[in-house]
């Protein structure tokens, strides 16, 4: 009797369809190292929301958003991008899921040989067959999203590090994705310019039907504008997961202490190591 044909990976039934992100028992650690980063994470990341990711540095936030682009391969689980899989080995498949996404990258990545204006239509120039007409004014129409318009033939030297990074938020907005992530928005930037950001982020999903993942140590500013938030441990673990309101009241002790931002709780400070005394080779 014939064996019932096991279903292709990419046509297992979904979790929830109703996300258009999902992370599904992932297990990842860089290849050569013993070290777990992720470890069995599961996580849904629903359309037109905007969903936090946070967490002490370390965590693995920065590392998930690479492998839903599909960087690196996972040691054992499953990532998916509106249903299909994303895998590292089908170029074409990655290729099609990464033009469909636009992302913020931690520390702006910007091409520091092009002006202001010449980095955010640097994505339209590769992706799209637009005139240079429509590429000019999409690209203002960014850049004045960002109040940055005025900056346009600045090269990027001539601008300071806040304003770089709402350069690669309007270049991460230039193809409209559907999906949009977001490493550490709010890092280097002025209390205006963050308010700013943060409002930009939320209303980007409002108006365009957009979904964001966003990173980030700024629970205050993140609280504000997500509809739901996932908070990770130190050992890679997702330890919880609701609404802002929900996350605020929990009683769980490490969730109060990242929250609060209180240095005394059982948050260590620093990364396991052996006593300081036996490492210094000092004897008792």
């Amino acid at each position: 009797m014939p064996s019932p044909e096991v279903p292709a990976a990419s046509q297992v039934e979904r979790k929830n369809p109703d996300a258009l992100v999902e992370v599904d028992h992932v297990v990842f650690g860089y290849e050569g190292s013993p070290r777990t980063i992720l470890d069995d994470v599961s996580m849904d990341f629903g359309r037109g929301k905007v969903t936090a990711i946070l967490g002490g540095s370390g965590s693995g936030k920065t590392t998930l958003l690479r492998l839903i682009g599909g960087v690196h391969p996972l040691r054992s689980g499953t990532i998916r991008f509106d249903g299909e899989l994303v895998d590292r080995t089908d170029a074409a498949g990655l290729f099609a899921i990464r033009r469909r996404l636009g992302m913020l990258f931690q520390f702006g990545a910007l091409f520091t040989d092009l002006s202001v204006f010449e980095n955010v239509a640097f994505p339209l120039r590769e992706h799209t067959d637009f005139t240079e007409s429509m590429i000019r004014d999409i690209v203002l129409m960014k850049l004045n999203a960002v109040g940055l318009r005025g900056a346009a033939p600045l090269r990027i030297a001539e601008i300071s590090g806040g304003m770089a990074r709402r350069v690669a938020l309007a270049r991460a907005m230039a193809l409209d994705p559907e999906l949009l992530l977001y490493d550490e928005p709010f890092t280097g930037l002025d209390p205006i310019s963050l308010a700013v950001a943060a409002n930009l982020i939320r209303t980007l999903n409002d108006t365009t039907g957009a979904t964001s993942i966003l990173v980030s140590h700024d629970v205050e500013e993140c609280f504000r504008i997500c509809d739901y938030a996932y908070l990770m441990s130190s050992k890679g673990k997702v330890l919880a997961r609701g609404r802002p309101e929900q996350l605020v009241e929990s009683q769980d002790p490490m969730v109060r202490q990242f929250i609060r931002g209180e240095p005394d709780g059982p948050v260590p400070f620093h990364y396991p190591a052996p006593p300081l005394a036996e490492d210094l080779g000092v004897r008792a």
